[in-house]
C-alpha cells in the first residue's frame, strides 16, 4: 500500500511517500506527478521518501526519472538515501556521457 500527502506551500509543492513504492503503486505516484507537472511546470517538487518502506526496480526508474527532471528526493533512513545516491550518481553520468558527445564549443 503507498500513500501520497502532498503540502502546496506556493513555491514549493512537497510530496510525502509513505509505505511500499512497487506494483501498481509506482504508477499512481508516476499519475499523480505528471498531472501536477501539468498544472504547474515551473513549481519546486521535493519527494520525501522518509517514510517509504521499500521500493521495487519500477519504482526506482520512475525516481531517477523524477530527478532527472529536476525533482528533488530526501530521505531519512540509509537504505533510501543510499538509493537516492545511486539516482543522483547515475543522472550525473549520463550528464557527463551527453556533454562528452558534444562537439567542442557546443552549448547544452
Amino acid at each position: 500500500m503507498l500513500r501520497i500527502t502532498t503540502v502546496d506551500d506556493g513555491a514549493t509543492l512537497h510530496c510525502k511517500v509513505e509505505g511500499k513504492l512497487a506494483g501498481v503503486w509506482v504508477t499512481e505516484l508516476e499519475q499523480a506527478w505528471r498531472e501536477r507537472a501539468a498544472r504547474a511546470p515551473h513549481q519546486a517538487l521535493v519527494v520525501d521518501l522518509t517514510a517509504t518502506e521499500s521500493v521495487d526496480l519500477a519504482g526506482k526508474y520512475l525516481l531517477a526519472l523524477m530527478h532527472h527532471k529536476g525533482v528533488q528526493l530526501i530521505a531519512g533512513a540509509p537504505y533510501m538515501n543510499a538509493l537516492i545516491e545511486e539516482i543522483a550518481a547515475m543522472d550525473a553520468a549520463a550528464e557527463n556521457r551527453s556533454a562528452s558527445r558534444r562537439p567542442q564549443g557546443a552549448k547544452s
